[in-house]
C-alpha cells in the first residue's frame, strides 16, 4: 500500500479478511510465510504501535464502567505518551462523541462504540490504520461521517486498510480493492480496472407483458435478459443500453412496472471471481 491509499478487502465469510487483519495485527502467528510493514518484517510479540499501525478487528470492546473520555485517556496514557500530539477532546470531536463523552462506555450503542474505537486507533497517529467493518451499527449520517474521517485521514497520509461487507462503501471510498477466496487473492487492484474488467449490473425489469418483453430485448445490443425463478425479467446491461432497452419497449406499447438494479457491476464481479453470493 502506498501511503494515503484506502484499500478495500472483500471476500465471502471464512474467505480470511479477519484473520488477515489479526495477523497484521499481531494478535495471531502465522503458520508460515512472513509479514512485512513499511518494507520491514512484522516482529513477532511487537505491538502493532512500533510499526505505526493501529486498528480493531470486529467490534472494539472497552470497559463498560469507564465512561468514553476516560477509556481515551487510559489508553493515551498506557501508549506511552505515543497520542500525546492529538488530545483526547479532539478525537472526541473528530468521531463525534463529544457530548456522550461522560457516558459510561456500557451504555453505549454499537455505532457509538465503533466511534469509540476509530477514537483509540487514532490515539497513537498511526500512518496505517486497519479497520474491520468501521461502519457496522451506524446510522446513513454516522457513516457519511466515517467515510469523511477516512478521507481526510488519506489526505493526511494515512494508508487505510478497510474490511467490508458494503459493496457500494468499498466501491465508493476505496481507491484500491482485494478481493479474497478461501484464503487466496483472487483479484488485487484499482477499482476503477475492477469496473472496467466487471460484468454488466443486473437488474430486475417488471412489465406489462414480460413475453413481447423478452423478445424486444433478444433484439438488443449489449443485453442480456432472462426470465427470472420467482417472475419478472432479470436483465445485465450497462445504463446505455438499459436506457435503450425501456425506450424500445414503450415504442411497442409495454409498460415499465417495475426497474430495480439486483447487483452492480462490482458485485456481479464479487460472484464471478469467488463464486459464491454478495456479501
Amino acid at each position: 500500500m502506498e501511503p494515503g491509499e484506502v484499500r478495500g478487502l472483500l471476500g465471502p465469510n471464512g474467505a480470511g479478511k479477519t484473520t488477515l487483519l489479526r495477523l497484521v495485527l499481531g494478535l495471531v502467528r502465522p503458520d508460515a510465510g512472513r509479514i512485512e510493514i513499511f518494507g520491514r518484517p512484522l516482529l513477532e510479540g511487537a505491538a502493532p504501535g512500533l510499526h505505526r499501525m493501529a486498528g480493531f478487528v470486529e467490534e472494539p470492546r472497552f470497559y463498560p464502567y469507564l465512561s468514553g473520555r476516560r477509556t481515551l485517556e487510559v489508553l493515551a496514557e498506557l501508549d506511552l505518551g505515543r497520542g500525546s500530539r492529538r488530545t483526547v477532546d479532539e478525537l472526541l470531536e473528530v468521531v463525534g462523541l463529544a457530548t456522550r463523552a461522560e457516558q459510561r462506555v456500557g451504555a453505549y450503542s454499537t455505532g457509538m462504540r465503533q466511534r469509540l474505537g476509530l477514537a483509540a486507533a487514532l490515539l497513537a497517529e498511526p500512518r496505517l490504520l486497519l479497520l474491520d467493518e468501521p461502519t457496522i451499527g451506524l446510522d446513513p449520517l454516522g457513516r457519511r461521517e466515517v467515510d469523511a474521517l477516512v478521507r481526510r485521514l488519506s489526505d493526511d497520509g494515512v494508508g487505510v486498510l478497510l474490511s467490508s461487507h458494503d459493496m457500494d462503501e468499498v466501491a465508493g471510498l476505496c481507491d484500491t480493492v482485494t478481493i479474497l477466496a478461501a484464503g487466496r487473492s483472487v483479484w488485487d487492484g484499482e477499482i476503477e480496472q475492477l469496473r472496467v474488467e466487471a460484468p454488466a449490473p443486473e437488474h430486475r425489469l417488471e412489465t406489462s407483458d414480460d413475453r413481447t418483453a423478452l423478445i424486444v430485448g433478444a433484439g438488443r445490443p449489449a443485453v442480456d435478459m432472462r426470465s427470472a425463478p420467482d417472475g419478472g425479467l432479470v436483465v445485465s446491461a450497462e445504463s446505455d443500453a438499459l436506457d435503450a432497452l425501456v425506450l424500445a419497449l414503450g415504442a411497442e406499447g409495454i409498460a415499465v412496472r417495475r426497474l430495480e438494479e439486483l447487483r452492480s457491476s462490482v458485485e456481479a464481479m464479487f460472484v464471478a471471481l469467488t463464486g459464491g453470493a454478495a456479501p
